[in-house]
């Protein structure tokens, strides 16, 4: 089973209008079912939920994973094909968190969010992790919606000289939300080798040998980015590659990488992944946003905790330019 799936055909939308449809695409992202085990827990006469299974299987959305002969009849067993669907919003798994759902963090891309993404696979009694990288603010407006469990970010409040807190406050002004740091991390302009273009300052972007490659509006690192343009007196349609924009470091430092752009602003790790050239700019506080009414489950709990084991620290550690010393800590929002 995939991670996140994204929808964007049309077509799409009026299957999923259905809510009966929307319940049995839910249950098939916890577990694999039959027709007549969604019939007795959906309460539904097995005629119709096949009728609705047809259609998510035609959509691509579900699939058959298994077919086993109980007194003389096969039956099919159906799974979806994502563990949670993604379209302008999230489709996640029914009810409350449990041992087999995945957790989903939302927000910021971010390398040590993949590490723990790809931890949690292999390891029992460890929740799974999906991450979305939606971008910071937009990862917490999702998060208000209640499209996910935890989120991701690092954006800078250039008023307080503070790092999410005071857009934590203006988003859940009336929710009780707890704040952990990640980790602290150091962003600069990734370049290619030996930087043959002498990029150094952000009034270097204005040169018209210079092609950018910007991050999704939203993301923290776009908006530090706009806030330095702006502090420059700069405009920015007068930089090349402004609108060319991607979701990921690792997309920066992948279109410096192939040469579809000269400069990008990004993680000091994701440019020693392919072998690029780094500008250190600044260093950021990277944190986790978890609405109250999760705190109690277990596997935040697990989540938490992990965050905190030596082994984790010291993998994140590792990685070029993150620093794990507040790794686990709580904010005060």
């Amino acid at each position: 089973m995939g991670r996140i799936q994204q929808i964007h055909n049309l077509e799409l939308f009026k299957i999923l209008g259905n809510p009966r449809r929307i319940n049995i695409l839910r249950r098939l992202m916890t577990r694999a079912e039959t027709l007549s085990s969604l019939g007795k827990l959906l309460g539904e006469h097995p005629a119709r939920v096949r009728h609705h299974l047809k259609l998510l299987e035609q959509a691509g959305l579900i699939e058959m994973v298994d077919a086993r002969q109980k007194r003389g009849v096969i039956e099919k067993y159906y799974r979806a094909k994502a563990s949670a669907f993604h379209y302008q919003g999230i489709i996640l798994p029914g009810g409350q968190i449990e041992k087999n759902e995945p957790l989903v963090i939302l927000g910021s891309h971010d390398l040590a969010i993949e590490l723990l993404e790809e931890e949690s696979q292999p390891e029992p009694g460890r929740p799974r992790v999906l991450s979305l990288p939606t971008g910071s603010l937009d990862g917490l407006i999702a998060l208000r919606q209640g499209q996910g469990h935890l989120a991701g970010c690092h954006i800078y409040d250039e008023y307080s000289g503070e790092y999410n807190l005071p857009q934590v406050r203006l988003l859940f002004p009336d929710r009780r939300v707890r704040v952990f740091t990640l980790a602290h991390r150091e962003q600069g302009w990734i370049v290619a080798p030996q930087n043959p273009l002498q990029i150094s300052t952000v009034e270097d972007l204005q040169r018209e040998d210079i092609r950018l490659v910007n991050r999704n509006p939203g993301s923290g690192t776009r908006i530090w980015l706009d806030q330095q343009l702006r502090k420059a007196g700069l405009q920015p349609e007068q930089t090349r590659g402004y609108t060319c924009e991607v979701n990921t470091h690792t997309a920066v430092a992948r279109a410096v990488l192939e040469g579809s752009a000269d400069v990008g602003l990004g993680l000091r790790a994701a440019a020693d992944q392919l072998g690029l050239d780094f500008i250190p700019l600044f260093h950021e506080r990277f944190d986790l946003v978890i609405p109250e009414d999760f705190m109690h489950n277990p596997m935040i709990q697990v989540l938490l905790n992990h965050l905190q084991s030596q082994q984790f620290r010291q993998a994140v550690a590792e990685m070029p330019g993150y620093d794990t010393s507040h790794t686990g800590e709580e904010l005060v929002v």
